[in-house]
């Protein structure tokens, strides 16, 4: 059987955390053929958790209720449920209450959080960020694509081009960021690709990029097109 995860990891809020998740151990689940990478969790096999998931080729879950809703973004593969299809690229919310089967036929990896929603969020969303729209962000170099905004936390991806500054300037609510592509900096270091940083609420940087770069950004503070 595998090993109950920690019930407490990086839970506190009020820490910046730098976890580089390429480098990680996977873990197995509960499930056979789906590991996981965890970046904070607070709670055993129910809990507020962020991670990264694989599924094995013809891997599959069963049906279940996502009691405080989840969110994911498809970083490998093809992940899969009753309802459709979803490539790599594709941005998934399953509100409170909500319920699938999900599966895997040629196998996936996953941006998984748990637990993370308001409770009048329930709106279902599905985006192929390979087909939206970026948006000029506020410094040349810099693109935005929108996916999410609820009560004050909006989520979004982020396109840096090579050597892109963005000024020094601070998280009135925190950050979050899972670098894609690419190399991220900021005035504290250098980010890879599965860098996941998570910055407290009042904190600071000033980023920027000395290669070409991709995130997906959440912050608990109405930003519009304020990257």
């Amino acid at each position: 059987m595998p090993a109950a995860p920690t019930p407490n990891l990086n839970d506190d809020l009020a820490q910046r955390v730098v976890s580089h998740a390429a480098n990680a151990e996977w873990s197995p689940s509960p499930l056979p053929g789906v590991d996981r990478r965890m970046l904070d969790r607070v709670g055993g096999e129910v809990a507020r958790a962020t991670s990264l998931v694989r599924y094995q080729p013809g891997s599959s879950f069963a049906r279940h209720v996502h009691g405080g809703g989840e969110e994911i973004l498809v970083l490998e593969g093809v992940f899969s449920d009753e309802q459709g299809n979803y490539p790599a690229g594709s941005y998934l919310r399953n509100p409170p209450g909500s319920s699938h089967a999900p599966f895997s036929r040629e196998g996936c990896v996953l941006f998984v959080k748990l637990w993370q929603f308001a409770a009048q969020d329930v709106e279902p969303v599905r985006i192929d960020t390979r087909t939206e729209l970026w948006r000029q962000g506020l410094v040349p170099g810099l693109s935005v694509m929108p996916l999410h905004e609820h009560d004050g936390v909006s989520t979004a991806l982020v396109r840096w081009a090579p050597d892109t500054r963005f000024k020094a300037h601070t998280h009135p609510g925190g950050e979050e960021i899972l670098v894609l592509q690419g190399l991220f900096r900021d005035d504290a270091g250098d980010y890879p690709e599965l860098s996941w940083l998570r910055s407290p609420r009042r904190s600071q940087h000033a980023p920027f990029t000395a290669q070409r770069a991709r995130s997906f950004m959440s912050r608990s503070a109405t930003w519009g097109l304020s990257f």
